[in-house]
């Protein structure tokens, strides 16, 4: 077991949840669900922790029973390769949710994502900060990130 794990509370949806995450990242799996007994304070049989597994990364999602609204001052980066990954995750995490700037969205759960292409950092870190500097312009503009918008305004 990892010495920390990501914990996500939600109030009545934390399988629907980490099924829903499972079925997005390849390699994923739910581990373990957990279910109320007699005792509650939730329903009999429904799950009170899911642990679940995104491509390597351990999570576990708790159903509390009251709504604890999530906020974006916590988030997961997925990094991705090409511009086809990038579409893939920002459309799947997305769907049903609300997308912020800069690679930034809440999925429908309210769970906060940053989508980001590898090559972001790279062209940021580049040596010539004329041209990182017009990247982090061009990356302020966009909501969803796109790999060859940043390699024109690094050019």
């Amino acid at each position: 077991m990892k010495r920390i794990t990501p914990f996500l509370w939600f109030a009545t949806e934390a399988e629907e949840a980490a099924e829903y995450y499972v079925g997005i990242f390849p390699n994923s799996r739910i581990s373990s669900v957990t279910r109320y007994g007699e005792g509650g304070p939730g329903p009999k049989g429904m799950a009170l922790t899911v642990a679940f597994n995104l491509d390597g990364e351990d999570f576990v999602a708790l159903n509390g029973q009251r709504p604890i609204p999530h906020t974006a001052a916590i988030s997961f980066v997925v990094n991705c390769t090409t511009q086809d990954e990038v579409d893939h995750y920002w459309d799947t995490l997305g769907a049903g949710g609300k997308y912020d700037q800069c690679g930034w969205l809440a999925d429908k759960y309210g769970i906060s994502w940053q989508v980001v292409p590898r090559a972001l950092p790279e062209l940021l870190q580049q040596p010539d900060k004329a041209k990182a500097g017009r990247v982090m312009q061009a990356m302020m503009q966009m909501k969803k990130i796109e790999i060859a918008k940043l390699r024109e305004a690094s050019a």
